[in-house]
């Protein structure tokens, strides 16, 4: 199957020809990787692969765990400041409780809003401005190594634009 990729917001306005109906934003699911979830670090999108970067605007909605390790973690993100080229990109401050907050990972679970183990940040824009690379860290004692899947959307106006 050939992949495409997009730098553009997905969203739609439900095929209204009239131009009245809010558009809405397309939920995205992007896969993370977490080596060992004793040490505190960036998460990765995939086993071996980079640091998981989330757009500006982004809200996670939610956090599904699919391969477990045992305990519990705080999942969260720190703002990428000056990325692009020709710029010299620093660390803003670390959230580090966005989306997990202790929430057990020795179970396969889904973590929506609302839901046991939710942060502060889930169901609200990570950062308005900047680009945010997700983190990890224990949460007391914790060990072994986790996957799964964030899901989130850009938060837009939802006025229609053309």
């Amino acid at each position: 199957m050939a992949l495409a990729t997009t730098q553009s917001i997905w969203r739609s306005g439900g095929g209204d020809q009239t131009r009245v109906a809010n558009c809405g934003s397309m939920d995205m699911i992007v896969p993370f990787y977490i080596a060992n979830v004793a040490a505190t670090a960036n998460v990765v999108n995939v086993s071996g692969g980079s640091a998981l970067v989330l757009p500006a605007n982004a809200v996670v909605i939610a956090v599904n765990v699919t391969a477990t390790g045992t305990g519990a973690v705080d999942l969260g993100f720190t703002p990428l400041i000056g990325v692009g080229n020709g710029q010299t990109p620093t660390l803003g401050t670390n959230v580090p409780q966005a989306y997990l907050a202790n929430a057990s990972v020795a179970t396969r679970v889904a973590v929506n809003i609302g839901a046991t183990g939710g942060g502060a940040s889930l169901g609200n824009v990570s950062n308005a401005t900047n680009l945010v690379v997700v983190t990890s860290k224990a949460n007391g004692v914790a060990s072994g190594t986790v996957t799964g899947s964030i899901r989130y959307y850009i938060y837009d106006t939802a006025v229609q634009n053309v």
